[in-house]
């Protein structure tokens, strides 16, 4: 009975991913870079005067089935102004969603303090060769942004490569 979306899968392979890549996980301060020993992933959320990015916390720790709940419950606390600072700060990453509005690929902004944020786009379902045959199949645009003070362009390209390959692996989330 708890509906799952593309969104929550993405949190999951996120949060996955980022325990590989603990330098996506970090944040830029006074004092340096600073990794995070926690996966907290904020998901950008529009409401009528804007946007807002709460944040679901130890995402690391929860079943999918939990992000789901969490992520429902905050989305709805989003749209209806019900969030408290608590449900929108100390994120470490965010995803931001926009192919529910039939956006093929995008630029997200980064959420600082975070060092990075994913842009994904609509899942289409695309022609695709496969040896000598011509197959239909879904096919998602995603896209970093990163800070490249903190984060080098070999590291970022290593997370999406992650990403990637548990999209299309999902057994490696297991």
């Amino acid at each position: 009975g708890i509906k799952v979306s593309f969104t929550d899968i993405f949190v999951k392979i996120v949060s996955k991913a980022l325990l590989d890549f603990p330098i996506i996980n970090s944040s830029l301060t006074d004092k340096g870079i600073v990794l995070k020993e926690y996966i907290n992933i904020g998901v950008a959320v529009a409401v009528d005067n804007g946007l807002i990015v709460p944040v679901i916390r130890a995402v690391d720790l929860m079943s999918l089935q939990e992000i789901a709940l969490v992520s429902t419950e905050l989305i709805h606390k989003a749209k209806t102004g019900e969030l408290n600072p608590d449900d929108y700060t100390g994120g470490t990453f965010t995803i931001s969603n926009l192919g529910m509005y039939d956006i093929d690929e995008f630029t997200a902004i980064i959420n600082p303090p975070e060092s990075a944020i994913l842009a994904v786009g609509k899942i289409d379902r695309i022609p695709v060769a496969e040896e000598e045959n011509i197959v239909i199949k879904p096919i998602v645009v995603l896209s970093l942004t990163y800070d490249h003070r903190v984060i080098d362009g070999a590291p970022a390209a290593q997370f999406l490569q992650r990403i990637k390959q548990i999209v299309q692996n999902p057994y490696l989330l297991l």
